[in-house]
């Protein structure tokens, strides 16, 4: 670690491991209540679950993207960040503001719009936080060096911001609301979010391989020139659903299938720079979830996202449980998996070791991804049994939902996988040997500095 402020992003991943936790046990949860709908439900409705589960994944992701840019945005300006003590309240503003989310959601207290279920007053912080955010990370970058990786974070960090602007837009008009809710839902995760995902993976490439910048910049602006190209028009995937002109259904697919060119760049260029990179680096576990978070995103985002997104098949797919497989494994592969490669980087040097608990912290790798992948399939199962019995047959919705009990069970066993993989990660992130500590004074040594 070259720079005494990139211990900011420590605090950050800190926070965003607890939450990732929570996060994980909620989805078990939720998919208990599948195999045992009447679990809780009295105490703890399933939407409230729901709502925890999906917030809590949002809010930590954000949180490794916010503490990625402090570590390696110093790094690659050549500078420390411009303010620490904003940085710092601006993740107790986070922090107060996820708490008071799940305490209001636990009260019977929210928006009622999917995803973006917080309270007013609790959008507000974010949006606070996010803007002391980018004022903080602007002002290091505008005085230090300029590079393509800190260009096109902050590129993707200012979209992602700026759209949160739409959540506080809630018209009368169904059509309209649901217009405004893409605006946020799909160009994060489909537009925005896949920028700041390339920066990150060419960062971490960069230092894993130490491949030459100038190969790791050309292959960066091809990605998010198609990332753009690809995610913004391909929105009207959803639009044709929502009452919108009849044009985007055309637009919507035509340009839909084109978004899973960007995730096949980024998984070709993990694995060329790997192969043409020059340096052996000792931490081997953040380099497989490196290859494995561009890999699964290319699959998951990629082509389970292709699979019904053309509207002769989304037609009758839309709402299924095929949406819930391409969901899971895509914001597995892209965003996740991402996060937990910064962080099995990050840490190391960040609390002055040499990478630590590699054979665990890859164990759970498999078993997470093991995990996942086998619900992504079982999902595509009952989601394709769900759309013949339900949209081609006719047949009741609770008939159907019973016929795919067996799906849901599996689904169950799934997520049990992914719980204890992501546990052994925490175990591996936060719990070091005797034996991994490095010597007073040599820890200006660990590699990858």
């Amino acid at each position: 670690m070259k720079y005494q402020s990139q211990k900011v992003a420590y605090y950050y991943f800190l926070a965003a491991i607890a939450l990732f936790g929570i996060q994980v046990l909620g989805g078990l949860l939720a998919g208990w209540i599948y195999v045992s709908p009447n679990f809780l439900s009295e105490l703890l409705p399933f939407n409230i679950i729901r709502m925890i589960h999906t917030n809590a994944l949002i809010v930590w992701l954000l949180l490794g993207f916010f503490g990625a840019a402090y570590f390696l945005i110093p790094e690659e300006s050549e500078r420390e960040i411009y303010s620490v003590k904003l940085a710092y309240i601006q993740l107790i503003i986070l922090l107060v503001g996820t708490l008071g989310a799940v305490g209001s959601y636990l009260v019977g207290i929210h928006g009622g719009r999917e995803f973006l279920e917080q309270p007013l007053w609790v959008k507000f912080g974010i949006l606070v936080a996010a803007l002391i955010f980018l004022f903080n990370v602007s002002m290091t970058v505008l005085a230090g060096k300029k590079t393509a990786i800190t260009n096109v974070l902050l590129m993707g960090l200012w979209l992602l911001s700026l759209l949160w602007i739409f959540a506080f837009i809630n018209p009368d008009n169904l059509s309209l609301d649901k217009m405004y809710w893409w605006f946020v839902v799909h160009l994060w995760v489909e537009a925005t979010w896949e920028l700041v995902m390339a920066a990150i993976l060419a960062f971490l490439l960069l230092k894993l391989t130490g491949v030459d910048r100038e190969v790791v910049e050309k292959w960066l602006y091809v990605i998010v020139a198609t990332a753009l190209f690809s995610g913004i028009l391909g929105t009207g995937h959803h639009f044709y659903w929502i009452g919108l002109p009849g044009y985007w259904q055309w637009i919507g697919s035509i340009f839909s299938t084109f978004e899973v060119i960007p995730f096949f760049l980024m998984m070709s260029f993990a694995f060329v720079m790997v192969w043409k990179g020059r340096k052996n680096h000792p931490n081997k576990a953040a380099l497989l979830w490196s290859l494995g978070s561009s890999t699964v995103a290319f699959f998951g985002a990629g082509v389970w996202g292709f699979l019904h997104t053309l509207h002769g098949v989304n037609f009758y797919s839309h709402g299924t449980q095929i949406t819930a497989a391409h969901g899971h494994l895509a914001f597995y592969g892209a965003y996740v998996a991402l996060n937990l490669a910064v962080f099995t980087y990050a840490m190391p040097m960040l609390r002055g070791r040499m990478p630590y608990n590699q054979v665990l912290n890859m164990a759970s790798f498999w078993l997470m991804t093991g995990g996942m992948a086998f619900m992504t399939f079982v999902l595509t199962f009952a989601g394709t049994i769900q759309t013949h019995m339900q949209r081609v047959v006719g047949d009741y919705y609770m008939e159907v939902q019973d016929a795919l009990s067996v799906f849901y069970l599996m689904r169950f066993g799934a997520g049990a996988a992914v719980v204890i993989g992501a546990l052994l990660f925490i175990y591996a992130m936060l719990v070091v040997r005797k034996d991994e500590v490095i010597a007073p004074g040599a820890a200006s040594s660990v590699p990858g500095e």
